[in-house]
């Protein structure tokens, strides 16, 4: 109640592209309709390489790598 207002603004934090990226994949591939390669390539149906698929054009986005968890 005693805050002010423009700290609260500056701890909440959007969202980086690279999660949006993620986010937009992964909400492609539980509809069915992610691709490998292009629209023309076959369906998706592993999730780990829905993950993968996700975490490779996250790269991209931000040009910035983003670390695979390991095994």
């Amino acid at each position: 109640q005693g805050e002010n207002p423009c700290l609260f603004r500056r701890k909440m934090k959007s969202k980086s592209n690279s999660k949006k990226k993620i986010e937009k994949v992964m909400k492609e591939y539980s509809h069915g309709s992610l691709h490998s390669g292009n629209k023309k390539g076959p369906v998706v149906s592993d999730q780990k390489q829905a993950i993968a698929i996700a975490l490779s054009e996250s790269r991209k986005a931000t040009g910035k790598p983003r670390k695979k968890k390991g095994k």
